[in-house]
């Protein structure tokens, strides 16, 4: 496995959609006024692997996707409707998403079982069906396999900016494309494996070794990011994979690792888009703890310090409060002594073994100056490593979610 270093290499905004798929997104009334319906599809027969929230809470369209997944050896397209959950909706809200998935099956002449559905929104109302069929009966028109952009669009909820990447790269010769598009900035603590992802590529790839790598892949993407501390009643990530580009993706060899490492890239940018897009956020916080026991006990460490209020607050008000760093560590649950603890902010040596500070707290403050928060945690204990992201609480996220219904 690649090391988990910064990958920036060939990951792009400037999207360009894998080879054999098409999408589009159409206003279809859920919304007043903004997109709220998507397709995607996949002109060929593809391998298809999913992640799927843990919460004990699980929308229908997760139970009936999660179904889906098992019944059939390929799949062909995704639904998903943005601004209605469609969760704790019951008997009627599993007959909605498995109508969506029928009616999208019957408009693209394809078998139900090859069809995902997706939903995100606010909890606990029933879907406007009817103005969902009207629009699956009508989306075909507006699928492209150059512009994915209204499908990005339609799938976003509270975000504040549409989030989709892509990276190309050459594999025994031929060029293959992974695009990825995720929608996410509140209710953020993913646990899969309301957020959600889809990734396609042009490679083929086998099930079960796709479904191993987008697990993997997800558990150090999408899984170490934190905004809220929720975990949402819908999150899921699905990816495609058609094999159109005549690559195929051989397990142990070195179009295994390259893919892996092309993979994470694409996930990690969705990941940090939607950390930096978290409702109300100003700063992105990248938490690494070094010297662990081990890395699960790094993994615990800064999911904590990530998911402290105290902690987001005191960042969002440029406070280099370290007590209130070293005390979320102190909850994780981990082993570590506390004379050892060490922490460094942007550069700056907040804190040193043995508590010693050598910063007044003006210098010290500087260092949370910037939009971008790097906060290194060294426990000086053993070799564990592990990094996750956040974003700082500000006055703006009570605000949003104060009134998310209204």
């Amino acid at each position: 496995m690649f090391k988990e270093k910064e990958i920036t290499d060939n990951i792009t905004s400037s999207v360009k959609v894998p080879l054999g798929f098409k999408a589009g997104g159409i206003h279809c009334g859920i919304k007043k006024f903004k997109k709220d319906l998507a397709l995607i599809v996949s002109e060929l027969p593809a391998k298809a692997a999913a992640v799927f929230t843990l919460n004990k809470v699980q929308a229908a369209p997760v139970l009936v996707s999660k179904m889906v997944l098992g019944k059939s050896r390929s799949h062909r397209a995704i639904i998903i409707n943005s601004g209605n959950a469609n969760a704790c909706t019951g008997t009627r809200g599993h007959i909605d998403a498995v109508r969506m998935i029928n009616e999208t099956a019957d408009e693209l002449g394809v078998s139900a079982d090859e069809v995902f559905v997706a939903s995100t929104g606010v909890i606990g109302e029933t879907l406007p069906i009817d103005k969902i069929i009207s629009g699956i009966r009508s989306i075909n028109n507006s699928l492209s396999g150059v512009d994915f952009t209204s499908a990005v669009e339609a799938i976003m909820t509270t975000d504040t900016f549409a989030k989709s990447c892509s990276s190309t790269f050459i594999i025994d010769g031929e060029e293959v494309t992974i695009f990825g598009m995720a929608k996410g900035s509140g209710m953020i603590h993913p646990n899969m494996a309301t957020m959600l992802g889809f990734v396609m590529t042009d490679a083929g790839i086998n099930k079960s070794v796709f479904q191993t790598l987008l697990k993997d892949t997800t558990d150090r993407t999408f899984n170490r990011i934190i905004v809220d501390g929720d975990t949402s009643t819908n999150d899921l990530v699905i990816g495609l994979a058609n094999g159109a580009s005549g690559a195929s993706i051989i397990p142990q060899s070195e179009s295994y690792q390259l893919f892996e490492e092309k993979l994470f890239g694409v996930l990690k940018k969705l990941a940090l888009d939607i950390v930096r897009d978290g409702e109300g956020a100003t700063k992105l916080i990248e938490i690494k703890v070094e010297g662990s026991k081990s890395d699960d006990d790094a993994v615990k460490a800064a999911r904590t310090v990530a998911l402290s209020p105290l902690v987001k607050t005191a960042i969002h008000g440029e406070d280099a409060n370290w007590g209130r760093i070293i005390a979320a560590v102190g909850y994780s649950g981990i082993e570590f002594d506390p004379a050892k603890f060490e922490i460094i902010i942007n550069g700056f040596p907040i804190l040193n073994q043995n508590y010693l500070v050598t910063l007044s707290n003006e210098e010290a403050n500087k260092s949370l100056k910037s939009e971008n928060i790097e906060l290194v945690i060294n426990l000086n204990g053993g070799e564990g490593t592990a990094t996750c992201w956040t974003c700082d609480f500000s006055e703006e996220y009570v605000k949003i979610n104060g009134s998310y219904r209204t």
